[in-house]
This record gives structure tokens, sequence and C-alpha cells, in this order.
């Protein structure tokens, strides 16, 4: 388990950062209260003077890091897929049937977030949130060209694969695994959407949890 947990790093690809904020006090404090200002204010509020103004720094520092605000959200979003895959392969490593390792792969990457202690500058319930009802935004932009959505989206991939394999350990032949593995974790976020800000339109709640939901779907599916 050591061993596994030494290369399964929290890294997003250096592609969408211009200096690594996570090799600074300064970049742990950008990726830290930008969290906080976009779930206080929205990203469409947000802006690099603001957050500036908050850190106390320049406008201008900010920029050394990320060259637009949608490159920090895309930062944002790349890490909270890499931690969702850190303890995606923390909590099924040493589960051997692989039903069993399906649904707890499924409860996972669909229950509702709480903070992880071991990285004190995110909090990663606040960013979940954000994740909830930003994630889109990071998708459909006409700034990012196919090949440049292939990289900078691979964290992502690779997770959605992730949960691939462990369908196909279950059934090997069925034809829909990609399919069912991103439709499980876009799908979580919609339900988790849907459950705060129009729950007369979904049942995942009062018990009947995203959770649940997204087992019984995968468990049916996959008869």
């Amino acid at each position: 388990m050591q061993g596994l947990l030494s290369v399964l790093k929290i890294s997003v690809p250096d592609s969408i950062w211009i200096k690594d904020p996570e090799t600074s006090e300064l970049g742990k404090k950008i990726v830290q209260n930008s969290i906080l200002m976009i779930h206080e204010i929205g990203f469409e509020s947000f802006n690099f003077k603001k957050l500036g103004n908050k850190i106390g720094s320049n406008e201008s520092s900010i920029y050394r890091y990320f060259e637009s605000k949608h490159k920090l959200l895309l930062y944002l979003t790349s890490w909270y897929w890499a931690w969702l895959e850190y303890q995606l392969v923390l909590e099924t490593f040493s589960i051997s049937d692989n039903l069993e390792k399906l649904e707890k792969a499924v409860t996972v990457v669909t229950r509702t977030v709480k903070v992880d202690n071991n990285f004190s500058h995110i909090n990663e319930n606040l960013l979940y949130k954000i994740i909830v009802s930003e994630n889109y935004k990071s998708f459909f932009t006409k700034e990012l060209d196919q090949e440049k959505k292939e990289v900078y989206f691979e964290v992502f991939k690779r997770l959605v694969t992730r949960l691939q394999q462990m369908i196909l350990a279950v059934k090997p032949d069925f034809k829909y695994s990609l399919s069912l593995a991103n439709t499980v974790l876009e799908g979580g976020l919609h339900q988790h959407f849907l459950k705060e800000y129009f729950p007369s339109i979904t049942n995942c709640q009062k018990g009947k949890t995203t959770t649940k939901f997204f087992i019984h779907i995968v468990k049916s599916t996959l008869k």
C-alpha cells in the first residue's frame, strides 16, 4: 500500500498553470482563497483583482501562476478529480471481490464530500460545492480546441478509465463501460446539484441518497 500511495500523487497537468501554486505560500494562498471567493460570489463575479484585494497581493502576482481565471477553474477541477482518484484507489485497493469493489468505488465518487485534513490549504467540502455548480464551465468553452481538452482533462479521463476497469471486472462483455463510468461521475454531480437547487425534481434525498441511486443503476445495468 505504501508503495502505491508513494506514486499516486495529487497532481494537476502542468500545462494548466504557469507556476505551480503548490510550490509557494502565495500560490497556496491563491488556491485557498479562490475557493472561498468562488463559493461565496460565484465564478462569474470572481476575478483576479478581487482575489488580490482579499489576499493582500497585487493582481499581477496572481497572473504569474495562472494566465486567466478559467485556467484557475481548470486547476481547481483537475485537483478535485485527482483528489477523488486518490480516495478511490485508497478505499478500494484491499477489496478482492469485484462487485464489492465496484460498489465501494461508486460510493466514493458519488457521496457528499467532507474536509480532508491532509490538505490544510484546500477546503474539499467547499471545492466540491464549486465542482457541483461550476464544473461544466470548465468543459464548455470555445477557448479550448480538442487537443487542449485532451491534455487539460487527462485527470478526469484517468478517473473514468479506473471506474471503467472496475465495471469490466464485474462484466467483461459489457459494451458501454466508458459511458456508464462517466455517467456515474457526471450524474452524481448533477443529482447533488438538483438536491441543492431543484429538490422537487429528484428522488435523491431523505434517505434515498445519490449513492444508493447510482449503486442501483450500476447493479441493475450489469445483471
